[in-house]
């Protein structure tokens, strides 16, 4: 369905690197200035690139390692990055199939009440615990796929996403009641101009493309569901506008604490 797919290709940029990374990157680069640069990268080279993964996908309706095989003329190499692209996703893979793990352990913990000596330090230095709940995390995943795209994971993300949505706005909310909240909130909601940097300018632009999953083949392989009926630059502003508005709440719940 429509919802499912803008869910899931939002599920795919939604992360680390919205969650973690981008709060972390706006406190290091002087916030507002941050959130402004970043901003018009995401218009400027963040929009256009996942339109042009969506054409690509919905041009050759299949994966990127085939959909350059179709695409490309006779005689050129546009294939490679094809295998480059099912490489970088294995990469991606064997890092947040971990980090699901350390999620998992957390919320494991919490539930029990079992919180008194836990610490990240002492989590990552036992293999047992890395190990087992990586493993469940890979496991799920398996299960979640077995019913295919839209048994398993479209029913699966429309779910979670939602419930994602509806809790960081409450932690954003509780957040901006706290003593104090207004000072982070100006700090990362108005600019300074002059911290304006080249250094700045390239985070920015880093972030744009991470947290997008853009030159990986992850939107084309998305784009390859999107009906002929609709508008590609619709639909990635829309996966944009939902990608960008988790990040920023991601800043307003760490930044007033």
């Amino acid at each position: 369905s429509r919802l499912g797919f803008i869910l899931l290709s939002a599920g795919c940029a939604i992360g680390c690197g919205n969650v973690w990374k981008f709060p972390w990157m706006a406190g290091q680069y002087g916030g507002g200035s941050f959130v402004l640069i970043y901003v018009l990268c995401l218009l400027v080279l963040g929009l256009p690139v996942m339109v042009m993964e969506f054409s690509m996908g919905r041009a050759a309706q299949a994966s990127p390692v085939k959909m350059y095989q179709k695409l490309q003329k006779p005689g050129q190499k546009w294939h490679i990055h094809g295998y480059l692209a099912l490489f970088g996703n294995i990469c991606l893979m064997s890092f947040y199939t971990v980090v699901a793990g350390w999620i998992l352990y957390y919320f494991y913990r919490f539930v029990t009440g079992q919180t008194a000596d836990l610490g990240f330090v002492s989590m990552i230095s036992n293999p047992g615990v890395n190990v087992t709940f990586m493993l469940i995390v890979v496991v799920i995943g398996f299960a979640i796929l077995c019913f295919n795209l839209q048994g398993g994971l479209e029913r699966v993300t429309k779910y979670m996403m939602v419930a994602l949505l509806g809790l960081m706005v409450v932690l954003a909310v509780n957040s901006a009641t706290l003593s104090g909240a207004a000072e982070g909130l100006k700090f990362y909601l108005l600019p300074d101009f002059g911290k304006i940097t080249p250094n700045v300018i390239v985070g920015a632009m880093n972030q744009a493309f991470f947290t997008l999953s853009l030159g990986i083949g992850s939107m084309a392989i998305f784009g390859s569901y999107i009906g002929k009926e609709r508008s590609l630059m619709g639909e990635s502003v829309r996966v944009c506008v939902l990608d960008t508005m988790v990040a920023l709440c991601a800043g307003l719940i760490v930044f007033p604490a």
